[in-house]
């Protein structure tokens, strides 16, 4: 039952991906959103004093603030274009299909179980410090990921459903906490680093792995790994790593305005930060199906640390041998 209802899911977002894609990207009017008379407006051409404020140049002003002077920036509009636009459309849908088709793998191929009976002997597979740091990081990524979405998507779901009054108050509180949790994010993932680096470095098997991550995946074969395999290997430093720093590091010029970079930078950083965020989540759905219901025994051993041997030697049998060998 749980595979049909799988390929059901994703049988119709793809069908509705198919319709989506022979539609236009909604572009943004910026005069006609920002301005509702815009309509009468139109009607007489601007004043030279409205022309002038409206071309982005630097006038005279007494507070010392940093573009202080620029009435209206000319870069915002194309900020919100591509902001409205193409990163919100196609972003939306590629959180929407990239979970569908992972149930849809899942509904075709199921999870990868152990082949060989479990002993009942258990051997420690993480250090009650490494499931620390790696809850945190989890709980902060979760955190993020679900306010950043009301922030980039909410007004698209929630308005319709709830109105504008009752989502300016759920937006409020995503945007702060959003704010707040940001740096503690970033702190985790140098702790995680700086714990976990050394079982990442890539080693001459990993590539073999990597050949033959089909048929692995798939239950149909198995290469030895040591402590993390290639596609651990990759989620650490492409997932963890690369996009764990540019949402960090975009996320501080944001977050830290005092700092007086210009609104140019802002609109940047803002721009880097939803694309990376977008790309980091998608990503992590991979991460999370695997260590959850796409291999037997994964999120035991996060939970608790301890795994069977028969686990061990079977997804890890390189770090299996080591462990064994150890006095």
């Amino acid at each position: 039952m749980l595979k049909k209802i799988c390929l059901a899911l994703i049988l119709g977002a793809l069908l509705l991906a198919a319709q989506a894609a022979d539609k236009p990207v909604p572009a943004v009017d910026a005069t006609t959103e920002a301005t509702p008379y815009s309509a009468e407006a139109q009607k007489s051409p601007p004043s030279e004093a409205m022309r002038r404020a409206e071309s982005g140049a630097t006038h005279y002003t007494q507070s010392r603030n940093r573009e202080a002077g620029v009435f209206q920036q000319a870069e915002g509009q194309k900020w919100r274009t591509v902001h409205n636009g193409p990163v919100t459309f196609y972003g939306g849908w590629l959180l929407v299909l990239v979970p569908l088709l992972i149930l849809g793998y899942y509904a075709i191929f199921g999870p990868m179980r152990v082949h060989d009976p479990l002993t009942g002997r258990m051997m420690q597979r993480f250090e009650t410090w490494e499931r620390y740091i790696h809850w945190t990081t989890a709980i902060c990524f979760v955190t993020l990921g679900l306010t950043g979405i009301i922030i980039l998507f909410g007004k698209h779901i929630f308005i319709p459903v709830i109105g504008h009054e009752a989502f300016s108050w759920v937006a409020v509180i995503a945007k702060n906490l959003h704010n707040l949790v940001g740096p503690l994010f970033f702190v985790s993932i140098v702790m995680l680093f700086r714990r976990f680096v050394k079982y990442n470095l890539w080693q001459r098997f990993d590539w073999q792995w990597l050949l033959h991550a089909p048929s692995i995946l798939r239950g149909k074969m198995n290469v030895p790994s040591d402590k993390f395999n290639a596609a651990e290997k990759m989620w650490f430093w492409m997932g963890v790593c690369l996009f764990g720093l540019i949402v960090s590091l975009s996320g501080f010029v944001l977050d830290f305005p005092n700092f007086e970079q210009g609104r140019h930078a802002m609109q940047i950083a803002n721009l880097i930060h939803g694309i990376g965020a977008i790309l980091f989540i998608s990503a992590a759905f991979g991460h999370i199906y695997m260590g959850t219901i796409g291999a037997e025994g994964a999120f035991k051993a996060m939970q608790t640390g301890m795994v069977d041997q028969a686990w061990a030697k079977e997804h890890h049998e390189l770090w299996y041998e080591k462990e064994k060998s150890k006095p």
